[in-house]
């Protein structure tokens, strides 16, 4: 098989790896790119399995990606949330190319991705290539350098340390949708029994700044402090606000523009009827590829 064509066949899988691993979008995009760079520069005779190889390869970048970024995690101000993966087109998934529904299917809330940063990264890459990608044993023992057994027990550990937190069902959608549509519109009407009904009463929000502009620095609980939040902060929405319905790591979500320039991305955890986490990136480092403006509206000011 020809560069290009392993590149096409194995570069969703791939990404799902890297961008579950990192939790970063462009880190995930920039290591697959490296381990097809590296593919194009060792002769493919003797590699029986491509796909576990570029697999390991893939693993290790990312191992050392977050052996590297160690320092930085730990002193990171406020919240660390995944940079979040937005696919464009209609919200509910209906129409898209099978590449795209693949990246879809294969990429986390980020709820679960955040389960994913407790587990340690031998345990984490175990877990996702079991779990997520249907790898073998035998398989992951080669690309993790363990052995089957080990393997085996790594990722029934891993499983426990994060059960019962199981990824929103892609049939309860239509409804989500809905939910962050009346979240959003309470928002910007100052509806505040509105936007108390669409949250649970137990609510988190979560800010992710990253010091690089205003955010809160640490979580807020309850429906009530949420409520008082968005209702401190809507006064200063500027007039060349804009926002889209978008796929936030599969689920629904909204990104948010001034003047067409990426301010802030939602993603959510619901529940029960209702929403019971709130996420919101606003560090512009983890806004760079939200550039696509399709589909933004614009907010009507009242007079």
């Amino acid at each position: 098989m020809e560069t290009e064509e392993l590149y096409t066949t194995y570069k969703p899988l791939l990404f799902a790896l890297a961008y579950r691993m990192l939790g970063s979008v462009m880190d995930a995009e920039d290591i697959v790119q490296e381990a097809f760079v590296s593919l194009e520069k060792k002769p493919l005779d003797h590699v029986q399995h491509v796909k576990a190889y570029l697999c390991k390869i893939v693993t290790n970048r990312c191992i050392d990606q977050l052996k590297s970024a160690r320092q930085r995690r730990e002193t990171y101000v406020g919240p660390w949330l995944p940079e979040p993966f937005v696919t464009d087109g209609d919200i509910l998934g209906s129409g898209e190319d099978p590449v795209r529904q693949y990246e879809v299917k294969e990429s986390l809330s980020t709820a679960y991705l955040l389960l994913l940063q407790q587990l340690s990264w031998t345990e984490r890459a175990v877990f996702l290539l079991r779990e997520a990608l249907q790898f073998d044993y035998s398989e992951i023992a080669e690309i993790v350098g363990k052995s089957s057994a080990n393997c085996r027990q790594i990722f029934h550990r891993a499983k426990r340390s994060i059960s019962g937190n199981a990824n929103q069902k892609v049939a309860a959608r239509g409804k989500t949708t809905a939910l962050v549509e009346q979240f959003i519109t309470a928002i910007l009407n100052g509806n505040v029994d509105k936007l108390m009904h669409v949250l649970s009463e137990d609510a988190t929000l979560y800010t992710d700044g990253g010091g690089k502009v205003r955010a809160a620095r640490r979580p807020i609980f309850g429906s009530e402090r949420i409520c008082r939040f968005f209702t401190g902060i809507v006064s200063t929405i500027p007039a060349n606000f804009s926002y889209r319905l978008c796929l936030v790591n599969g689920g629904p979500g909204i990104a948010a523009y001034v003047g067409g320039d990426p301010f802030a991305c939602l993603s959510f955890r619901f529940g029960n009827g209702t929403i019971s986490d709130i996420y919101i990136v606003v560090n512009p480092e983890k806004l760079q590829h939200l550039n696509d403006t399709m589909g933004i509206r614009s907010v009507e000011r009242e007079t």
